[in-house]
């Protein structure tokens, strides 16, 4: 298992690799779809049994890799 990213770590053995909260099998997408879904970080942290700083370490992961997503659109925008 290794750490991408502090209190995040993937393994290809462990849910297919993606990234999930460190010792544990959660995957960061799950818990920041819930949280986009409405649920309350005081929710997910229930249901997961996880910490405070775990559902933070999946926002604070998400928005990293969103923040270094590039879209390129070619000519979409001129007329």
């Amino acid at each position: 298992m290794k750490e991408i990213f502090p209190g995040i770590t993937a393994d290809p053995a462990v849910q297919f690799g993606k990234p999930v909260i460190a010792g544990t099998r959660v995957p960061v997408d799950l818990i920041v779809g819930h949280l986009a879904a409405g649920d309350s970080i005081e929710q997910v942290m229930k249901e997961y049994q996880l910490e405070q700083a775990d559902v933070r370490a999946a926002l604070k992961y998400a928005s990293k890799i969103v923040g270094e997503e590039t879209l390129i659109f070619g000519n979409a925008f001129s007329h």
